[in-house]
């Protein structure tokens, strides 16, 4: 499946769309869907007052232009009151350059805006996580990882700040899990619920300013 709505509510006029846009951490691999951290999101947000209605376009494995021709077969129907978008650990972890991540990144976040009916204010970008501290990562340079990861980082935050939208850093909190086995999900590679759930505590005052 290339997309997953998922409705916190649809019972209320007053109910949000949010589109999340990404890969294996935005579709919550290897988690239950309930703890998906945009889904996680939605339910801080409903605590908030709102009622959310969910719609993910994310696979894990996905590149910046796997994402894009994933979007481009799915059926959207733009605007929506919030986009977030999270991509760009599998263009890393492929060894792909630099350069084709900005381009891409770039044109996806553009995509964003749009989707959100133009309005920069009502998208934001989250970070690339750390997967060099996980279980998976063993025996492999965690160093080189995490300079990688800080280097895609650093892309995705200049072009987040050049178009004038929001940006929720989870790559520390990512890091805590060399600490805390809790935060890896039973495959030894991605986040787990509790992980998620310390992304969606990042991301929510962002959101509140979005639909405030």
């Amino acid at each position: 499946m290339t997309t997953t709505p998922t409705p916190t509510s649809v019972s209320s006029n007053s109910t949000m769309r949010y589109l999340a846009l990404g890969d294996s951490y935005t579709i919550g691999e290897s988690v239950p869907e309930a703890e998906r951290w945009s889904n996680q999101l939605a339910d801080l947000l409903k605590q908030n007052g709102y009622q959310v209605e969910t719609t993910i376009i994310a696979r894990t494995g996905w590149t910046t232009a796997e994402l894009w021709q994933g979007i481009q077969q799915t059926e959207i129907s733009p605007p929506y009151d919030m986009v977030s978008l999270l991509i760009g650990v599998n263009n890393q972890y492929r060894g792909y350059s630099k350069e084709e991540y900005r381009q891409e990144f770039t044109f996806l976040l553009n995509k964003a805006i749009e989707y959100a009916g133009g309005n920069k204010n009502k998208v934001f970008v989250v970070s690339i996580p750390d997967w060099g501290v996980t279980p998976f990562a063993q025996g492999r340079d965690a160093e080189k990882i995490a300079q990688e990861i800080d280097a895609f980082n650093q892309i995705n935050k200049e072009e987040a700040e050049k178009l004038g939208v929001a940006y929720v850093d989870v790559t520390p909190v990512s890091r805590q899990a060399v600490y805390d086995a809790d935060l890896i999900a039973p495959d030894g590679l991605h986040p787990s619920g509790k992980m998620y759930a310390e992304w969606a505590k990042l991301a929510l005052p962002v959101a509140l300013e979005i639909l405030k």
